[in-house]
């Protein structure tokens, strides 16, 4: 495998090789597969606060520029590194490459797909993780606040002004900072994020129809689609978790040049949002690529 010290050390040349040595590294990955590979990496981690970083629908040009041209009939491999994002964003990016490769999409794990980006794992028919990669709960946020605290939030007035009518003030001014309806909002993206989850798991990676998938799709869903156990919607739920409520897990270690490929990609990537602008990668095994660049 070639580190992040070596990766870095062929970047280094004037001017940096960020596109040569990012490409070279992902093609080599498409032609061990022999399938499509798209990568979709945000740079959150190291450019922390910045807007653009999550998944959202301007994302859908970045997909649609990755495909065209594309021999969908040799499936997909799509490598996640995201925060996570907007799940109706992330809906109609899962409809879109389902309908272009026929539902054999793979996704691969190097190291974080979170929130949204774990919804769209679990629309494949296979997620592969290796032992640092995590997935995490799939409750929505609304301006980094996660939807089931808000819920709780609301819950814990209502309990409260039940048992003492006096501290309706105290709630009045804590409560005013979200804006009307948005206790209704919340619950429904809560549910929209199960709903998904449920729908994607039951048309692909499982069998809807099948009593025994049944239960393990409502395992799966009930298992990252809650708060009291969590607590931390930043949790990282790590590929032991993961194959314990039932998602189907490849584990990257069973393949060690598969291994070897995709460390290589992930850390070409990761040099690159840490090195440039870049806040935002979208780009395929030919170099067909959509940048989001961070504001001057």
């Amino acid at each position: 495998m070639a580190g992040w010290n070596d990766i870095l050390n062929e970047i280094k040349e004037t001017p940096p090789q960020f596109d040569y040595v990012r490409r070279s590294y992902l093609k080599k990955l498409s032609d061990y597969t022999g399938r499509n590979t798209i990568c979709y990496y945000s740079g959150w981690l190291s450019k922390r606060g910045a807007n653009n970083v999550d998944i959202n629908d301007s994302d859908m040009a970045g997909f649609m520029n990755s495909i065209q041209g594309m021999d969908c009939s040799k499936g997909l491999d799509l490598i996640l590194h995201t925060p996570g994002g907007d799940p109706a964003a992330s809906e109609a990016i899962v409809n879109y490459i389902r309908i272009k490769f026929n539902s054999d999409v793979r996704a691969i794990i190097p190291q974080l797909a979170m929130s949204a980006g774990t919804m769209i794992a679990c629309s494949a028919k296979e997620i592969i993780m290796g032992k640092q990669s995590s997935l995490g709960p799939i409750d929505p946020q609304f301006n980094g606040i996660p939807a089931y605290n808000i819920k709780s939030e609301f819950e814990e007035a209502k309990e409260d002004l039940l048992k003492d009518p006096k501290n309706a003030q105290y709630w009045m001014i804590k409560l005013q900072q979200y804006p009307a309806a948005f206790m209704k909002t919340a619950l429904d993206a809560i549910e929209l994020s199960g709903k998904l989850v449920e729908e994607w798991l039951g048309s692909c990676m499982f069998d809807k129809n099948d009593p025994k998938d049944i239960v393990t799709i409502r395992r799966i869903v009930n298992s990252l689609n809650e708060h009291d156990n969590s607590k931390n919607h930043g949790r990282h739920l790590n590929i032991k978790f993961c194959k314990e409520i039932g998602l189907k897990i490849h584990e990257l270690e069973s393949d060690a040049q598969l291994q070897d490929l995709v460390l290589s990609v992930h850390h070409a990537y990761m040099i690159t949002l840490d090195g440039s602008t870049a806040l935002k990668i979208i780009e395929n095994q030919n170099g067909k690529i959509l940048i989001a660049n961070q504001a001057k």
